[in-house]
């Protein structure tokens, strides 16, 4: 399976921003996805989870109440809805997936990786 991750850009804080996640090769159904993110001298950090079937999800404490992750399985599809986004969320976001029915909060847990996309925001 190929990911191809869009929608990064920049953004003003308090904005808005949708990242996608499209699976090419394979059915998204099949895979749990995260979402991770990497800031310039910082370790890559899990932002985001949703199981197979999209009935469970995870969210780190840093974005819980803010980001929002969803899943389009039959347009093999996922997303990551960044709301009331703050100086600190700017980062390479990256989506994966891994062969579970949950999504692992590890990054060694994920099979595939997406090319990432670049999130910034500004005061």
């Amino acid at each position: 399976v190929q990911l191809q991750a869009c929608g990064g850009g920049s953004v003003q804080v308090g904005g808005s921003l949708t990242l996608s996640c499209a699976f090419h090769g394979d059915r998204s159904s099949l895979y749990a996805v995260g979402w991770f993110r990497q800031a310039p001298g910082k370790e890559r950090e899990f932002v985001a989870g949703i199981a197979r079937s999209g009935g469970t999800i995870y969210y780190s404490d840093s974005v819980k109440g803010r980001f929002t992750i969803s899943r389009d399985n039959a347009n093999n599809t996922v997303y990551l809805q960044l709301n009331l986004v703050k100086p600190e969320d700017t980062a390479i976001y990256y989506c994966a997936t891994a062969r579970n029915i949950f999504p692992p909060r590890d990054f060694w847990g994920y099979e595939f990786w997406g090319q990432g996309t670049q999130v910034t925001v500004s005061s």
